[in-house]
């Protein structure tokens, strides 16, 4: 939003340098990026946060100058009269048993909660004067004749778009003779339907797009007339060349009004259209401007374009229902820490549009102004407070209540469990909370149990996650896309749920692999393919980091998944994604494997307390089994029997070696055992301890069927 310092100083006396102007503005939280002396002015360009429509305009952002330089803002003030009453001057003659000129139509108040129009006669368009001109060349915008250069200096002046018709060439567009009355209609266009927007080119509109159009009256045969009933305007967003104003206009319709943000948005991105206009409805427009841009734009016709007022219409709502806040002065000192006495607090309300009225003692009645929608309760108040107070001149101070230390835990254990997931060679991805609810479906995720959003941007985000397996699939086919042979992705992050009438969070972990990982050995490198067991080995390092011992795999009967347990609790599920849903994702000839997993659960389930045992007195004998192994043999159970046979002298049995390669037959797999022997008693012979690890090595040959290499 670009605003100059002397249009500002129209509205407010101000008495500091634009450069320290900028700082208290931007201090305030109105980001001044850059500010430019031009044309004997100073030109700020500030970014506007998307809740704050009201500073999408001159007078909006007079107002915050006013209330942080606590100087007064001076009233926006527009002559209200009658309007002329010489209909006969429009030159149409006027059907008999009407006394009206127009009247508009609204098929959908949702749509548009308010629409107004005048009509002006006898106008003269032409060339804007200088000072007109150069304002609105110094905020960016470009000149275009005196009629359309006063709409956009209202437009940014107050913050309300206007679009002017040529009401002559709106009338002989929908009649062959000029009759009156006529009506503007409000409405959705329908499929297919075209119009030729202002800048020259053709646009195919749906019904999802709120356009104005325009009839003749009931005694005009508008079956004969090829465009009866058909769009002038895209509403909010552009007018139509066939109505735009030009040299030779004489008298026109002037709207104002409020359309509803969500249908703009949605036109304009159908479209592909954005304007100045389009930008401040899909943020909101306040119902009270209306009227005072409508009439501001009026004097400013009457008195650069000449002409006279002949008709106004208005179809809607234009107040809304009062808002009031209770706010008390002790809600405010304890929130900012900050001693600010009653009357500074009505001091900076009030300039700031609000209606402050005293209660009690230290408490007051806010009444919101229509156009701050996004104030709602008194913790938003206290933010205007601290705003126009200054956060320079609240002091630091320490917290008067400790943080949760078992939050602070928490968080440092899934910190934990990120960085160790990490080092096992997956990289962290963080994906949209919204998604399509016809992909949970696929993922066999209800999308009944998801919580819908009430104005969804898109079709593709509608819902709230109730899973992370969508999210990380898509980034796997991006990956895979990208030319990458191996893609391991893991996400911690909240779902959503429905819990009776509430939502509810819950913390998942979600892994996704897809590709094959290459092993670099002395002998060369090994390819080695992703699976279901890249997954049980990434959740037993897992349970092993978190002193989880009591958990097991229960696989389907398709072999394609595995369940998680602990405690015989269902925790999460492993799976290898079926062919028909990694079409629908993007992925072809490539397998993925999933886990998703309940970090809440896992987390209740954690022996965090470390058990350290005393260094062994004597010391052990170790001895290296290496042997190869059918891959369909479980590991965990054949370590589980030797640890078993091997007490109370075997201390430690792990793999300390993995192999495949060109010396491993085909559907086997080499494994070294490391087993540790020891007893803190006395030092062990070779005599106690052979007899164990014969016992052991034909364990290992006779029952596991390994064969020793």
């Amino acid at each position: 939003m670009k605003i100059t310092y002397n249009w500002l100083k129209d509205f407010v006396a101000i008495k500091i340098p634009p450069r320290e102007l900028a700082d208290k503005l931007t201090m305030a939280g109105l980001e001044v990026v850059s500010l430019e002396g031009k044309a004997g002015d100073f030109v700020l360009e500030i970014e506007v946060t998307s809740n704050r429509p009201d500073w999408l305009s001159v007078y909006g952002i007079a107002r915050e100058v006013a209330a942080i330089t606590g100087s007064k803002l001076r009233a926006y003030s527009v002559e209200r009269r009658a309007y002329s009453k010489n209909l006969s001057a429009i030159r149409y003659p006027l059907h008999a048993n009407n006394s009206r000129l127009f009247s508009i139509q609204i098929e959908n108040k949702k749509d548009c909660p308010l629409y107004t129009a005048r009509i002006i006669r006898g106008v003269k368009a032409g060339p804007s004067p200088e000072w007109l001109r150069k304002r609105l060349e110094l905020v960016g915008c470009r000149s275009v004749n005196n009629i359309v250069d006063i709409t956009n200096y209202v437009l940014f002046e107050l913050g309300e778009p206007l679009h002017t018709f040529d009401l002559d060439r709106l009338v002989r567009k929908f009649a062959s003779s000029q009759v009156l009355p006529f009506k503007i209609i409000v409405k959705r266009a329908k499929n297919g339907e075209e119009i030729v927007t202002i800048d020259g080119i053709k646009r195919v509109l749906n019904e999802k797009i709120l356009v104005i159009a325009s009839e003749v009256g009931e005694h005009v045969n508008t079956r004969t007339c090829e465009h009866a009933n058909t769009p002038i305007a895209i509403a909010g967003i552009m007018g139509g060349r066939d109505t735009e104003v030009t040299e030779g206009t004489k008298n026109i319709l002037l709207e104002a009004a409020v359309f509803n943000p969500i249908v703009v948005r949605r036109g304009r991105q159908a479209l592909g259209l954005q304007s100045e206009s389009s930008y401040r409805f899909e943020r909101g427009i306040d119902l009270g401007i209306v009227e005072k841009a409508s009439s501001r734009a009026r004097e400013l016709i009457e008195e650069i374009a000449g002409g006279e007022e002949a008709a106004f219409e208005i179809n809607g709502v234009s107040k809304l229902k009062p808002k009031n806040i209770t706010l008390e002065t002790e809600n405010v000192n304890n929130l900012l820490g900050e001693n600010i006495p009653p009357v500074k607090i009505k001091t900076i309300l009030s300039s700031l549009g609000f209606k402050v009225k005293a209660k009690v003692k230290n408490s007051f009645s806010i009444g919101v102004p229509s156009f701050r929608q996004d104030v709602n309760l008194g913790v938003d108040l206290i933010e205007e407070i601290a705003r126009s107070y200054g956060y320079e001149k609240i002091p630091q101070s320490i917290p008067k209540v400790s943080p949760s230390v078992t939050i602070r835990e928490r968080r440092d254990l899934v910190s934990n469990i990120k960085n160790m997931l990490v080092s096992l060679g997956l990289n962290e991805a963080i994906t949209y909370s919204l998604m399509d609810s016809k992909i949970l479906n696929d993922f066999n995720a209800s999308s009944l149990s998801a919580i819908g959003l009430m104005n969804p941007l898109s079709q593709e985000q509608e819902v709230l996650r109730t899973t992370l397996l969508p999210g990380l699939i898509r980034a796997i086919a991006y990956n895979l896309n990208q030319k990458q042979d191996y893609v391991a992705l893991f996400e911690a992050a909240n779902v959503f749920l429905k819990e009776g009438n509430a939502p509810c969070e819950e913390l998942k972990l979600g892994i996704a692999l897809s590709g094959t990982k290459t092993i670099l050995l002395n002998e060369g490198a090994v390819k080695d393919e992703l699976g279901l067991l890249n997954l049980k080995g990434i959740i037993e390092a897992l349970f092993g980091r978190l002193g989880i011992k009591d958990y097991v795999f229960v696989n389907s009967l398709q072999g394609s998944q595995a369940a998680v347990y602990i405690n015989k609790e269902k925790v999460g599920l492993m799976s290898m994604l079926s062919s028909a849903l990694l079409d629908k994702c993007g992925i072809k000839n490539k397998d993925v494997f999933t886990l998703e997993v309940s970090l809440e659960k896992i987390l209740s389930y954690a022996a965090l307390d470390k058990k350290y045992a005393p260094a062994p007195k004597y010391p052990g004998i170790t001895r290296d089994i290496s042997f190869i192994l059918k891959t369909e043999n479980s590991v965990k159970e054949m370590l589980s029997e030797l640890r078993e046979k091997g007490r109370p002298l075997l201390c430690s049995l792990k793999i300390v070696d993995y192999y495949k390669g060109k010396q491993i037959p085909a559907g086997y797999r080499g494994l070294t055992l490391s087993c540790l022997y020891g007893s803190s008693e006395r030092t062990l012979t070779e005599e106690e301890v052979q007899p164990i690890h014969n016992l052991i090595c034909s364990m290992l040959t006779g029952e596991f069927g390994a064969k020793m290499r």
